[in-house]
This record gives C-alpha cells, structure tokens and sequence, in this order.
C-alpha cells in the first residue's frame, strides 16, 4: 500500500494515545484475583489464563473428568494475546481454507467441519453461561488494495464455495460501496464462517463461568517449573506449590515450563491502534452499514473493525521478532509501527482526517512456522499442552483445549487423529541463526507485496517445506 498521508495528520492522531489495551481500560474490570500462596493440591493445574487456558479450566468441569482444577497465570486473566487482539472470531482451525489445503489436503474437509461445530459450541456456551462479550457472527470481508490480490481473491472466492462458505465477490465498484475507500479494487464478503467479539469480556466472562463451576483461579502466580511428584506432577511458582494429577500447559507466546515448545513458538509482536468515537457524520462517510471486520489479502496485512462505541480498532502490518524471543513489555510501544499504522490508516480512509487515537498497544503472538497450534504430551503423558495460534486463538482455542484433555485422558478421538495434532510443525532455528532468518524473511514478504506479490527463491524454498512467519 502506497502511502501518501501527510506527516501533520499522523503527529497530530497519535500525540494523546495512551499506552493502554482498549479492551481492558474500562472502569468495570473485575478485581484482582490473589496469588497462589503455600502449598496446595488440584486434580488439574492449568497454566496460562489466556482463551485456551480457561477453555481448557472450563471444559474440564464439563467434561465431567476433573473435579478440582487450579488455573494459574503469571500477569491477569486475558492479560495477553487472548486480550490485546481485534476481537475477530473465526471458525478456521487450519489457518484459512488455502493454507489448510496446502498442509492437510486429505482432512482439510473434516477439519472445516470441526472448525465449525467449534464456533457453534463456543456460541452456546456464552449464551448459556450469559457472557456478554458482544459476539456477533457478521463475517468478513477480505480486500484486495493491489492488482495482483485481486485474482488471489477470486481463487479464495472459488475455494470458499466449494465448502460451502456463504460469500459474495464484490467488484471494485460494490466493495467501496459497501465500505468506502480509495484503496479498494475487489472484496470477499463471507458472512459465514466468524465475527467479532470483545475478547477481553470473552476472558473475564468464561473465568467467572469457570470459577462458578469450582475452578480456582489465581493471578500473579509465576510457573517456575513442573517435575514428576510420584504419580502425579508438582507444579512449582514464584509463591507457592500445587500437587496435582495432570497439567495442561497453554503459555502462549510467554515463556513456557516446557523448555522444548521455545524450539517451536516464536513470539511475534502485533501493534494495534484504537480511534476516538466517530461521529454520525464520519460514519456515514464510510458506509459500513453491516459492521463486519475487514482485512486487506496482502502478505503483511492490516486488520480492522468497529467498536460497541463506533471506535476504529485497526491492527496489523508489522510482525516484529525481537532477538532471543524477548517479551520483554518496554517492547510493546514501538513507535516506529504506531506511526506506520496511522499513515496506513489515513491511506485507507482519508475522508477521517483529523480523527484522533486513544489507545496504542502492542503484544507478542505465538507464531509456529506453519501457522497453527501444536499440541503434545510430556512428563510420562502428566502435563499436555496447547500452543502456537497464530492469530486465530480466539476460536480455535477452545478446539485446542478439547485436545489438551484428550491427550490427558488417554483416549483416541477424532480430534487426535488429525495430523495437525499428531504431527509437529517445523521447529524454528536456534539463537543467534534465528533473528537474521526471521529479518530475511520479513523483508522477503514486504518485497512479495512491493513486486505483485512474486515471491522470491527464499520463499518458495519457505513453502515448499510448509514453513512460514506471519502475526
């Protein structure tokens, strides 16, 4: 996308930004929860308070296969990517169609399907347990902002039918009437498959429904390590101790108990700007009466959506690797990638010039190098875990977290017998080789987007081995 936003107008929407997560900077956050202190014992410890950790807490209770379960998290619940993301839910466990054609062409029908009767349960779930985390299944529209996206957007429209995706193909001439904007030259309306969601709500809702169930759940409780105990497994923090029978770990992009999954999970940071409420008037300048999300088709892409409030959320592009893994938080207010947000933005609709940001954050996604979780067992079949999304956890974590119990209850189910669960991706190499691979490899994709999307030998060395680096 070619920028041409004056320098002004992105000084000016970005001086009062606060370095804060818009989704939890509200009023009405739940208190605190206190820290696991002493000793303790659980059936079940489940460490990570993000959507798969509580999924996992939740549908243990359910599953009717652990009565006492402890969720540990070393920060608040959704206080990572489960809360600092768009707020998009997709039913998608493989990535998107196209990526799991390419990886799993034998299951990718069956995982479709298990894609979506997942979203179907997480919907009856927030409705029964009466979470109101504004989930509304509105679909997407992908867009193409350059020509050679245009006919890679018709190929998914071609694939999107044949699984039956309810999707419409918007020429330029619809998709800017539907939404309005310079940049646009096709669109893939699919009002299947996804919607959106206030994520942070999502989290604080399921670890109430959780804690209703029995779960206990303590915050600010660091995991230092998890060791056979016996028959079971000792889970040991900064404050205290848990003996239990089982743990699933779901650390995300944070530093894992399990060392091995480091080989495996590469902590990718996604910065995200949030606008002042618009106006009637600003809104009727763009259109989008139907209130969907929206993402542009280019390798490095944006993403984008309304607010309860009639806020612009608008996310993406960069996807910056810090060297080691870092997740360090002084790394989450790279002003280098708020100001190419907002020059983007403006790009993108100029007619909201002078609108102003409020909000500006940053946090790490766990990237696998084939772009979807990775699942496994350790500690003799005691600990299982669930990691490596990618960007698409808000739906699929619940999927994952069934797995994680499986695993542990020892049991083959169609959910295990996915290759995508037997079978680990690619792991990523080690320090000091992996930061330069990364930087070629982003460089590479930015030049893909800046060459109609040719990608160079790197690359199609990249694909032919199933390997890849996206946010």
């Amino acid at each position: 996308m070619t920028v041409t936003s004056p320098a002004p107008t992105v000084a000016h929407a970005l001086q009062d930004a606060a370095p804060r997560v818009f989704w939890s900077d509200r009023p009405d956050a739940p208190p605190a929860r206190p820290p696991l202190l002493g000793r303790t014992t659980a059936d079940l410890v489940v460490v990570g308070g993000g959507l798969t950790g509580l999924w996992a807490a939740y549908r243990a209770v359910e599953r009717g296969e652990h009565a006492d379960v402890v969720l540990l998290d070393a920060e608040r619940v959704g206080f990572g990517a489960s809360g600092r993301n768009g707020g998009f839910i997709s039913s998608s466990l493989t990535h998107g169609l196209a990526h799991g054609e390419s990886m799993w062409p034998g299951e990718v029908a069956q995982l479709h399907a298990a894609g979506e009767a997942n979203l179907a349960q997480i919907v009856a779930t927030v409705a029964a347990e009466g979470i109101d985390a504004g989930l509304d299944l509105c679909g997407k529209t992908t867009v193409a902002v350059a020509d050679w996206q245009v006919e890679a957007l018709r190929a998914g429209y071609e694939r999107a039918l044949r699984y039956g995706e309810d999707v419409q193909w918007q020429d330029e001439e619809q998709v800017r009437a539907d939404v309005a904007s310079p940049t646009y030259l096709a669109g893939l309306r699919t009002r299947s498959g996804g919607g959106l969601v206030d994520p942070v709500r999502l989290c604080w809702g399921l670890a109430a429904a959780a804690e209703r169930r029995g779960v206990r759940i303590y915050e600010s409780t660091t995991v230092e390590g998890v060791e056979r105990d016996g028959t079971g497994v000792r889970v040991s923090t900064t404050s205290g101790t848990v003996h239990a029978r089982q743990v699933v770990v779901a650390t995300a992009a944070y530093r894992s108990p399990l060392r091995r999954l480091d080989h495996y999970v590469l902590p990718v940071y996604d910065h995200v700007l949030v606008t002042e409420p618009l106006s009637d008037a600003q809104l009727a300048s763009i259109g989008w009466s139907a209130r969907q999300g929206l993402t542009d088709a280019g390798n490095q892409f944006h993403y984008y959506r309304l607010t309860a409030d009639n806020r612009i959320l608008w996310g993406g592009w960069d996807a910056i690797y810090h060297r080691g893994g870092s997740t360090d938080p002084r790394q989450e207010q790279r002003w280098p990638s708020f100001v190419t947000l907002a020059e983007h933005f403006f790009t993108t609709f100029p007619q909201l010039e002078g609108t102003v940001f409020t909000h500006r954050w940053a946090g790490p996604i766990d990237s696998t190098s084939r772009f979807t979780a990775m699942y496994g067992t350790a500690v003799g079949g005691r600990v299982a875990y669930a990691v490596g999304h990618t960007g698409l956890g808000v739906g699929a974590s619940r999927f994952s977290a069934d797995v994680a119990l499986d695993l542990l209850a020892g049991r083959p189910t169609e959910r295990t017998s996915y290759r995508m669960v037997t079978r680990r991706p690619v792991p990523f190499p080690p320090e000091p080789v992996r930061d330069p691979v990364v930087q070629v490899t982003r460089s590479s994709l930015l030049a893909a987007d800046a060459h109609e999307g040719r990608r160079n030998a790197w690359l199609r060395l990249l694909d032919r081995f199933g390997v890849g680096f996206a946010s």
